[in-house]
Formats: structure tokens, C-alpha cells, sequence
């Protein structure tokens, strides 16, 4: 105890140079007791620097930053009496959050009446003429399989014929059998977790990061190790560190354009990372479900080919026509080597023993409509991108983000710790948005950020800013607060 507080120990250790790397320097560029205390806390709530590390000594960090101990000193001791620090002697001073510091959950339910305008679902709806067609040309399809008992445990073996050559096709040639198909993304990120992972075990993600997954691991037992990655993307440095101290078994990354930040990992970054991961075993579980989002620039190439050699050999993509075509589709994907295919597909049979033959035969026929499909939906995005920073522009000018050059989302910038309440309040003014803290690996991180996607249809968005800054300003409600469910996409 200290201070009457339960403290732990912390997970791994910040050296000087890495703290002094995530800190936004002071406008004078020197610090003072009272800034560094001001960047660290920043840091922490940004998520640039997660819960539970140990800070680095004093005089390490003065002799870093070139400033007096006395200074670290008083820093150190106003983090403790504010609740973002917790020091135990012989132990060292590591973060910590303020108690009753997290995230408040929105309620599960509905909202029967249709009012609330829904700012929490990166999904965008399907495109109806062309999934007619497939779904015509799957129900032509379909007698022919019926004679057959309609278990097919790795996929339907056209559906991984056509996952396989579009992974040729972007540069990374891969046969059917490294093709396991599943019930969407997620519950390929689930297997996954389940065939490599056991309660207890080390997992490395990013910080911020799509909180359907930290959830997955979460509920595994799995302790999850951050790694931050802010406007200017990720550190390397950072994360080879944090892969050399904890070792973990996983580490879950989405390069491209990724959830919430929209960001895109360079190549060059990708091979270090894989580099690294191959020097401590540990798999690279790579989310590749927004790779096809590329909105300013060309589609990237699948990580794994770009991993260097060997490097490929310890990848676990996962994908999913969830949002290049519909979310209600659920079909999705692993790519791995052979023998890891077909361990999962073991582990997969105990979950449902196959997926929908229907759902897949659709998924064939939209392979075949797929860049086209894609084509529209890029355009579709870059309309709605346009229509919602615009709106956001007009009614709330004080919000920043950066235009993310692809994915479904803006990462906002509020510029205050307001979240959380926001997005509470938002509801009784009929729009559900989700706070940052949802998407951070540590409770009450992230709280001066919100996401929101891009997906609603244009004329949506005026309305829906107009309703944020009348949360913001804390102005009576116009709707009764409705119950809505509390998941996200």
C-alpha cells in the first residue's frame, strides 16, 4: 500500500530518451517543474504513454532533457499528488490514472424511433445492385451443393481460390490451402487468439486500437503491452523496445489506415517491425480489413510481402469483405502458411464447425465485381469525408484532425479531457459518438478524443454537428436519451 492505494508494479520500463520523445515540449522549449508534469499527464491521457510504466529515474531523465533534478523532482511529485503517478521506494515512480478516472459505457438497447443519428458504426451499407446479382447468382448456385452435407470447415474451396488470388495479385502469391475462411474479421482475430494465445500471456497492441480486439484479448486473460501511435504515426524504436522487454506471443497492428487514426505505416517500418517480432517470436497479427480504404493514395501492398525475408513466416493476415462490400455478409479471413491453416481450422470446428455456404457463394460472385465495388466505395468516402469535415468545420472550429489519407474515420482532437461526458451527453441531443477512451488499451486514456466515421450519407452530418455543439455548449436536450448499443464497428 502507499497511501493507503493498492499499487502494482509496472509492467515495463520508460528509459529518459523514450519519455522525452512522446512529450510536447513547453512554448519557451525548456521545462519547468509544472510543464513536464503538464506533457507527461498529456502523454498518458493521449495514450502516447500507457499505465503502469515506470518512469525513468530522476536524474536520468534531468540529464536527458538537460534540466535540474529539482525540476524532474517536483514533477515527479505533482504527477503523485494529482493521481497520475504512484512511487513506492525501491520500486521507482510509475502512471497511474485518478481513481474513478474511466471510461462511463453506454447503456445496451435500441433506438426504436430512429432519431439518433449513429456516429459510433464504421460500417457502411452494401451496395445493393451488385449484392442482387451476387445473391442471384448464388441461389443459381446453391442446388448444386445441396446434395452435399454443406460442411466445409476451411471455406468453400472457390471462395479461397479467389481470396488467395487476389493476395497474388497485390504482390504477395499465396495458394488456397494458406486460405482459412471465416465469419468475418473478428472471428478470424479470435481464433487466432485461441490457437496462439493462453490467459496470462503477453500480447502487444496499439494505443489507440480497434476495441473490438482489445476486447477479444481482454476476455482471454491476455495481458495486453501499448505501443502509442499518435498523429505522426508509430515509433519503431518503441515498439522493438517494448517486443525486447515483454516478449510477447502476439502483437496486433493495422497498418493500413488504421482504427481510429487512420494513419498508414510506411513499408520501411513494417520490415523493422517484422525484423524485430522474427527476434522474439513473437506473431504478427495484422488486420488488414481497411487495406482496400485507400482514399489519397494507392492501395497498399499486403504487409506481409513487404516483411523482408522470413519475415512473412511469422504474419497472420486477417481480412473481410465487411467494408470494401457489407458488413451483414460476414465473411472474412486468415491467411497463414499451410500448417497454420489448418490448426486453426481444428480450432475453428469447435466454434461452428463451418460457415454459411450461402454467405460465401455470395462472396465469390462479389470477388469477381471487386475492384469496381471498391472504386465506388472510395468515392462514396471521399464525399462523405468532405461533407463531415465541413460541417464540423463550421459548427465546432475549435475540434483538430488530420485528414487521414484513407479508412472510414476522423480521429478529433478536442483539446480538453471531455469525452467521455460528450459523448453521454450527446445522446440526449440524438447523436451516438464514441469517446477515445473506447478505443485505448488503458481505461480514461484517449479522453480528449472522439471517432467519428465517415459512412452516414452526406446531408447527415450538418445536423449531426449542430447537435454536438449544442452538447458541447450543454444545452437542454431534445431527445429523450435512448438506449443504443454500446459495440462498435
Amino acid at each position: 500500500m502507499a497511501d493507503g492505494r493498492v499499487v502494482h508494479t509496472a509492467d515495463r520500463t520508460l528509459s529518459g530518451r523514450q519519455l522525452a520523445s512522446l512529450l510536447t515540449p513547453p512554448p519557451e522549449g525548456r521545462f519547468g517543474y509544472r510543464e513536464l508534469a503538464r506533457a507527461v499527464r498529456e502523454a498518458l491521457l493521449d495514450g502516447r504513454v500507457a499505465l503502469r510504466l515506470r518512469l525513468p529515474a530522476e536524474r536520468e531523465l534531468a540529464q536527458v532533457l538537460e534540466v535540474s533534478r529539482t525540476t524532474v523532482t517536483g514533477a515527479y511529485d505533482l504527477l503523485r499528488e494529482s493521481g497520475y503517478a504512484h512511487s513506492r521506494r525501491g520500486a521507482g515512480t510509475w502512471t497511474a490514472l485518478p481513481d474513478g478516472q474511466v471510461p462511463i459505457a453506454l447503456g445496451p438497447s435500441q433506438d426504436p424511433a430512429g432519431e439518433v443519428i449513429d456516429l459510433a458504426l464504421a460500417a457502411p451499407s452494401g451496395p445493393r445492385a451488385e449484392l442482387a446479382e451476387a445473391l442471384a447468382e448464388a441461389a443459381a448456385e446453391l442446388p448444386r451443393y445441396a446434395s452435399a452435407p454443406g460442411y466445409h470447415p476451411y471455406g468453400l474451396p472457390e471462395l479461397r481460390a479467389a481470396v488467395a488470388e487476389r493476395y497474388t495479385a497485390r504482390g504477395l502469391p499465396t495458394r488456397p490451402e494458406q486460405i482459412l475462411v471465416t465469419t468475418g474479421a473478428q472471428q478470424a482475430l479470435s481464433l487466432v487468439l485461441a490457437q496462439f494465445g493462453r490467459p496470462g500471456d503477453r500480447v502487444l497492441a496499439e494505443n489507440p486500437s480497434y476495441t473490438n480486439a482489445l476486447d477479444a484479448m481482454r476476455n482471454r486473460g491476455m495481458r495486453v503491452t501499448p505501443v502509442p501511435v499518435t498523429e505522426h504515426g508509430w515509433d519503431t524504436g518503441l515498439v522493438d523496445a517494448a517486443l525486447r522487454q515483454t516478449a510477447p506471443r502476439l502483437a496486433y497492428l493495422i497498418p493500413d489506415f488504421h482504427n481510429p487514426t487512420g494513419r498508414l505505416m510506411p513499408r520501411e517500418q513494417g520490415r523493422e517491425l517484422a525484423r524485430s517480432a522474427r527476434a522474439t517470436g513473437t506473431w504478427l497479427v495484422v488486420d488488414e480489413t481497411l487495406t482496400d480504404m485507400a482514399l489519397d493514395v494507392p492501395a497498399p501492398a499486403p504487409f506481409a510481402a513487404g516483411a523482408g525475408a522470413g519475415g512473412g513466416e511469422q504474419v497472420l493476415s486477417v481480412g473481410s469483405l465487411s467494408k470494401s462490400c457489407w458488413g451483414g455478409l460476414r465473411v472474412g479471413w486468415v491467411r497463414a502458411s499451410a500448417r497454420v491453416v489448418t490448426e486453426l481450422t481444428r480450432t475453428r470446428v469447435t466454434a461452428d464447425l463451418a460457415g454459411s455456404v450461402l454467405d460465401q457463394l455470395v462472396a465469390v460472385s462479389l470477388m469477381r465485381r471487386l475492384d469496381p465495388i471498391v472504386a465506388a466505395r472510395l468515392a462514396e468516402l471521399r464525399r462523405h469525408r468532405e461533407a463531415l469535415g465541413a460541417a464540423l468545420a463550421r459548427h465546432l472550429p475549435e475540434w483538430r484532425w488530420t485528414v487521414p489519407p484513407g479508412g472510414m474515420c476522423l480521429w478529433i482532437d478536442l483539446g480538453r479531457p471531455v469525452a467521455t461526458q460528450l459523448a453521454a451527453r450527446a445522446l440526449r441531443h440524438g447523436v451516438r459518438v464514441e469517446g477515445g477512451a473506447r478505443f485505448g488499451v488503458d481505461p480514461g486514456t484517449h479522453e480528449h478524443r472522439l471517432r467519428i466515421p465517415y459512412t452516414q450519407p452526406e446531408e447527415v452530418y450538418e445536423t449531426a454537428a449542430e447537435r454536438l455543439a449544442a452538447a458541447l455548449e450543454g444545452a437542454p436536450g431534445r431527445f429523450v436519451d435512448p438506449a443504443l448499443p454500446e459495440w462498435v464497428a
